[in-house]
This record gives structure tokens, sequence and C-alpha cells, in this order.
């Protein structure tokens, strides 16, 4: 059963954020019984580029042994033709990761992998562990060592320490003492393992390309690789996939009803995948329909807030009969400046960012259609530039609910004090944003958009949490450095 929990205050964040969004969180891919592996894992890991920014790595295997390969930055900055011919094998599994637990650096950069007494292990998970920081405490008292600050270590030891013969068994122990979000591509030996948490929360996807198979966190991924959806890996479901077969394992022990996370569909995931059997481009057009039923109003032109709110304000101009414009343009060549804005311009990140289009804007009543509002920093900002451009009224529409709670289950999101919508009143935030008037997606609205395919997590929105939040009902955050912490926690 979902429940609320009083949340600490302390500040989880632990890096610069980038404008008012979401960090992203991560993707993984596995291919096994396919040859140049390595070669599609990279494909596959370009496509959900999306995902994380900050990492990328691929573990292949070969002659029964691992080889990797991870560094920190983008994937086409990580990977190149003489690295890839480096990585020969017919199984691999791949990430790209933004931290949302364990912290920055390429010490936590994914795959992990090592050596036991079964064989070469490696670990690409996406999602988080509420419990990892309990876990870790028991393993460590038990004589554990730990090389990385990730929860994803976590699993590593769980296999590794197993009392279980076999290795389909230990994998199954392991998995059956973690809470939380997990989506995970494993491998022990030659050996490919898909595994997602009884809840569902992060999607994983599997696939069939010539004459083997690949999983990855979404259909996109497939596309580029070329290969055949086959389904989505269902909620505590485990599978064994060795090149053709793929066998069930005995699934996770079942929850009451799946929570796969509804911010997937709203922000996270690209607008071309197909995740839990919705087109993801179709239900943020459903969002963006409901937006305008439950909040008109009289405008020239609707424009969205690229890329991720295009198809919500396509609804939303299909719904209310106002026009769709291409008012704002996103720089999508942006990474890091060298230059540095003083701190008097809080402007500067989104004037790097975005750009309006003054022919379109210029005399006319606008609406500005995003998918979320977190902090509110770059939307202020984007109205004073709609306004500068010309603009005489600006209204501003969100595809989502206000967000008034930390997500702990894979998306790096602030502490409650950061977050307007869990500060401020609706009113409030109008009047911060310098707008005319403000409307969210109502949750029932949300819901009732997507609930032929069945319920969701909403736990940022409502603060419902559906997994138990172990380490957080004990005082520890996502974003605390577990080594720390460990050293202040009472003995257990």
């Amino acid at each position: 059963m979902s429940r609320e929990i009083p949340l600490p205050t302390r500040d989880i964040l632990t890096s610069e954020w980038d404008g008012d969004g979401l960090r992203e969180e991560c993707g993984v891919v596995g291919v096994s019984g396919v040859e140049g592996a390595a070669e599609l894992t990279f494909l596959a890991l370009y496509a959900l580029q999306h995902r994380g920014q900050e990492a990328a790595g691929i573990c292949v295997t070969h002659e029964g042994k691992a080889i990797l390969h991870k560094g920190l930055g983008l994937v086409g900055d990580v990977f190149d033709a003489a690295t890839l011919l480096k990585l020969p094998g017919r199984t691999a599994i791949g990430h790209v990761r933004y931290s949302t637990a364990g912290g920055a650096g390429i010490r936590n950069a994914q795959p992990i992998q090592v050596s036991y007494a079964e064989g070469d292990l490696a670990v690409a998970h996406n999602g988080n562990i509420t419990n990892a920081i309990d876990l870790r405490t028991r393993l460590v008292k038990e004589g554990a060592i730990f090389q990385t600050t990730s929860d994803s270590e976590v699993i590593i030891h769980l296999v590794a320490r197993s009392r279980h013969e076999t290795v389909d068994h230990q994998l199954d122990d392991a998995l059956s003492h973690l809470e939380g979000a997990f989506s995970l591509a494993i491998t022990i030996g030659d050996t490919l393992y898909a595994a997602c948490d009884p809840r569902g929360f992060r999607p994983l996807v599997l696939g069939r390309k010539d004459g083997g198979h690949v999983v990855a966190s979404e259909t996109c991924a497939l596309d580029i690789m070329e290969a055949d959806f086959v389904r989505d890996i269902a909620p505590g479901e485990v599978l064994k996939i060795q090149g053709d077969r793929v066998e069930r394992l005995r699934s996770l022990e079942p929850v009451p009803e799946p929570a796969p996370c509804i911010f997937e569909l709203v922000y996270f995931a690209r607008p071309d995948s197909r995740l839990w059997g919705i087109s993801v481009d179709s239900a943020r057009k459903a969002f963006g329909r409901q937006l305008a039923v439950e909040h008109p109003v009289e405008a020239d032109a609707v424009i969205a807030v690229p890329d991720s709110a295009n198809s919500a304000a396509l609804g939303f101009a299909e719904q209310s009969g106002i026009p769709f414009e291409l008012g704002l343009l996103r720089n999508h060549y942006v990474g890091r400046t060298f230059i540095q804005p003083s701190q008097a311009d809080r402007d500067f990140g989104a004037r790097m960012k975005y750009a309006p289009v003054r022919e379109l804007l210029e005399g006319r009543r606008v609406v500005v259609v995003d998918d979320s509002l977190v902090r509110g920093t770059t939307s202020r900002s984007l109205v004073k530039f709609i306004r500068r451009a010309g603009a005489t009224e600006v209204h501003f529409r969100i595809g989502s609910p206000p967000v008034r709670f930390p997500c702990f289950y894979g998306i790096d999101m602030p502490s409650p004090e950061e977050l307007i919508g869990s500060r401020l009143t609706v009113d409030e935030i109008a009047e911060e944003l310098g707008v005319d008037s403000l409307g969210y997606l109502s949750l029932e609205g949300m819901t009732a958009a997507v609930a032929d395919h069945g319920s969701f997590c909403d736990a940022c929105f409502s603060g419902r949490y559906t997994a138990p939040l172990v380490d957080v009902e004990r005082g520890f955050l996502p974003g605390n450095h577990p080594v720390e912490l460990l050293a202040t926690q009472e003995d257990t």
C-alpha cells in the first residue's frame, strides 16, 4: 500500500542543476548472442543519451572474460572506433549515467565489474535502491569492501556472498533483498540477465536481433539497433538470456499493483519510445488536451518549451483550436562554457539555451506549455524573454501537477524547500513567474489520460510512496555519502 512519509528537511542536492529541469536518470542496455555486441550497445547508448550525460560505459564478455571501458562525458566522448575494436564479443551491457545516489565521479560510472567465484560479473542499474545504506551497513560488518559509493554496488556484494550453489539462485537471492527501484542488465560470464523491481518503476524492454536478444530502457534504443520489439519486461520479472534462448526465472515477490513512474511519460522518455504499451508522444498529447480542457484561455498562439513539452503543446493546441507556433527555439549545442556569469545575471543559463522568435510573438497573446515546473528559475527567465520579444500576454500551462515531493526511485529532485510547488500556492507561483495566468494539469486529469494502461507511481506529485523508504525513515537521503553515513550510523 502507498503511504505518506514525513520527510527530513536535510538538503539532498549534491551538485548544480541544469536550468529548471530535472537531472536525467540512467539508461541501460544489454545484448546477447549478436556479433559486434559492443557496437550495437554503443548505438543504443546514443539513443538513450537523454537519460544521462555524466558518464557512459560498456562491458563485453569475450572468451569468458569481461572487458570494460567507461569514462566521464557523453557517449561520443567516451567511445571511438578504436575503443570499440578493443571490445569484441557477442555479449555486452552498457550504461549512461546521471548520479541519483552515491555521487558523481569515474569510480561510480557503470557498468560496475568484478570477478567472483562463478566468473566475471558486471551490473548496469537504473533506479534507486531505497534500502542500500541499510544493506551496505550489514555487508561492511560482514567484511565486504566497497570500491564505489553507488547504491548499485550493493547488488554485486549480495550476489557474491550468496550461499546458494547456482548462479541463477545467487542472483535471485540477491534481488530478493532489494527495496525500491531497479531495472538491471547483468552479465555473469556469457549469460545476460535482465530484471525489474516488483513495482516496475523504471522501464525495460526486450527485443530480438539477428538470432539473439537485446534489452534496453526504451524502445528508441531498439529502433537504432534495428531490433524487433518483443515485449516489456514485467514488474518483478527476472530473465536469463543466452543468445536465442530466453528463460523466465522465478519472479520476485509480487505487490498488489505495479507502479511505473508517470514522470517517464511526462518528461524523461523520448517521445518516439513506447513504454508499458503507451506511446510517449500520445500520452503527452493527451496530457496537453486535458490541460486545455481544465485551463482554457483566449490567446493567439500556443508555444512549447522545447523539446520535452512539444507533444503536450500540440495536444493543447489541438483541443483549444489555438494555432501552435515554434515561438521558442532551443540551442542543442550548449555544453559546458568557460564564461562565468555574474551572480546578478540570473538569466544566463536560459539565454544560452533558449531563444524567442520575435516575429511569432510580437503583439500576440501567448500560451506557453511546459511539461513540468520544478524550481521555476528557467521559467521566470523565459517569461522575461517572451515579453521582451513583444508578447502582450503570457499564459503558462503545465502538463503535469505541481511537483511537491522528492523522488526516491531514480529521479534526482531537490529538497521540498527548493520545489516551487511545495513552498508556494499556484497564485503565488504565477506572481513569481510574472505571468498573466498559470494552470497545472490536475493529478486526476493526468492519471485519467493514461488510465487505460493501469496505475502509476505519482509520488513526486502526491507524496504517496509505494515502496518502503528504509534509508529515508532512518534519516538518510539520496545524495549523502554512504561511507560518511556508515561512520555515524548506530550499530544495528
